[in-house]
């Protein structure tokens, strides 16, 4: 039984737990400095929730518009018949 526990381990079948003092963020390559804010990030970032918050309310009200335009043709009572 311990001669093929060695062997899944020799071959690399058994996953190794972890080692915290090798891993790292692949993600992170400085410190953030928070004295110098990436202002074009900022300004990309509220720009493009500003492009999309008028897009939406565009849509809005020209989904309102034809709804209101549809419910007038559909309008059917005996005066206006």
């Amino acid at each position: 039984m311990a001669a093929g526990l060695r062997a899944v381990r020799r071959w690399g079948l058994v996953a190794a737990p972890p080692s915290l003092a090798f891993t790292r963020s692949a993600f992170v390559v400085k410190k953030a400095n928070n004295a110098q804010p990436n202002w074009p990030g900022v300004g990309l970032a509220f720009g493009t929730s500003a492009v999309l918050w008028a897009l939406l309310i565009k849509q809005h009200n020209e989904d309102v518009m034809e709804y209101e335009r549809r419910k007038a043709r559909a309008h059917k009572c005996k005066q206006c018949s």
